[in-house]
């Protein structure tokens, strides 16, 4: 089984990282192969950078010349494409914070997302109302650290143990890494914390070779029927504008 993980930024890094982690969880026989995308932001934070990361990951599987996937884990934390991709691919597609949610309100009756920057906490909450899994999301807290400073593993996890007890004092029971570039950092801070801290890759990682073991993948009844056939511009020839 191949699973394809899609970062939603165009920093080389942190796909490497992402992959390291879904690597970890991933069973035998699974291959993981990371996608950067070409184009987009070098991290995404705010609504500016979800359109932009959308399109980016949208363009970087529909021009994709690699091994054939049997899944497609799409890593970034917030919706950054989900619908679109599948409608766009032939496999199932699992999003990172749509699996980290099910797998936390399968151990826990309230759960609690700790993300990066405050901005980002309203567009996780849409994101989580959209899959159907917000209702039992008692806070998505920020740490105030932007995507590239994750970097710093004391800084992170210090910041992170700090919203982590505010989510807790609201009522959560299990915590969700609400970043992909926070993979790894589960097993410290639920220890220290006290209760469950689920990782979105993982989660999406073991969601992916459950829907593939089963022969499933998206409906095309309905909501993600294929893409109408017409005529679609990707981007503007001989554009390469950068902020």
């Amino acid at each position: 089984m191949r699973i394809v993980v899609t970062n939603c930024n165009t920093t080389r890094e942190m796909t490497e990282e992402i992959v390291r982690g879904a690597r970890a969880t991933a069973g035998p026989g699974t291959t993981v192969t990371g996608l950067t995308p070409a184009w987009g932001p070098e991290s995404a934070e705010g609504w500016l950078d979800s359109y932009l990361s959308a399109a980016a990951v949208l363009d970087a599987l529909r021009t994709y010349e690699g091994p054939p996937y049997d899944a497609v884990v799409m890593a970034g934390f917030g919706e950054h494409g989900r619908e679109g991709v599948r409608e766009l691919v032939d496999v199932p597609v699992v999003d990172i914070t749509e699996a980290a949610a099910h797998v936390a309100c399968l151990i826990g009756r309230r759960y609690g997302v700790v993300t990066t920057l405050e901005r980002s906490c309203g567009q996780i909450e849409d994101s989580l109302e959209l899959a159907g899994v917000g209702r039992n999301c008692v806070a998505v807290i920020g740490t105030g650290l932007g995507v590239l400073e994750l970097e710093d593993g004391e800084r992170t996890e210090a910041a992170f143990l700090a919203a982590g007890e505010r989510a807790r004092e609201a009522g959560a029971e299990v915590l969700v890494l609400g970043c992909a570039g926070m993979t790894g950092l589960q097993r410290r801070v639920g220890e220290k914390l006290g209760l469950p801290v689920v990782d979105g890759v993982g989660a999406a990682v073991k969601l992916a070779e459950s829907l593939v073991g089963l022969g499933l993948t998206t409906s095309r009844v309905g909501t993600y029927a294929r893409p109408l056939a017409k005529r679609r511009v990707w981007r503007r020839p001989g554009a390469s504008a950068v902020d």
